[in-house]
């Protein structure tokens, strides 16, 4: 199942729309499509805060993909979900097995799972 991303800023709910990536070697920060898998070391953003995005003092912007679209899940995604859906409800569920009970230990075993003290010779 696909879930859709959501915009790294604090406090903001919408959708993913771009990726940002810092390039510490060149003081660059680079705002650009929407990453297909999330990157540990970037940041999704939504629609709104990629384009009002300002970088540190002294480093320089890069927008590689200016009209950023928030995008929801496709009608393929929907699709695939529903069909997901639908196979999970049509499958046997396997009768619940009765629970085991433990036998109890015999006389001659020793306990298991008690504490001793060890004396310390020095």
């Amino acid at each position: 199942m696909i879930v859709s991303r959501q915009c790294s800023k604090t406090a903001c709910s919408r959708p993913a729309a771009a990726t940002l990536t810092y390039v510490y070697a060149d003081s660059t920060v680079v705002v650009g499509q929407l990453s297909t898998h999330a990157e540990p070391h970037s940041y999704d953003l939504c629609a709104q805060h990629a384009q009002s995005f300002t970088a540190p003092r002294g480093w320089d912007v890069v927008h590689i993909h200016q009209e950023y679209e928030e995008r929801g899940p496709s009608e393929d995604d929907l699709d695939a979900l529903a069909r997901a859906v639908r196979e999970a409800g049509r499958q046997p569920v396997a009768p619940e097995l009765p629970a085991v009970q433990p036998s109890p230990p015999l006389a001659s075993e020793p306990r298991r799972g008690h504490l001793r003290v060890v004396g310390t010779d020095v």
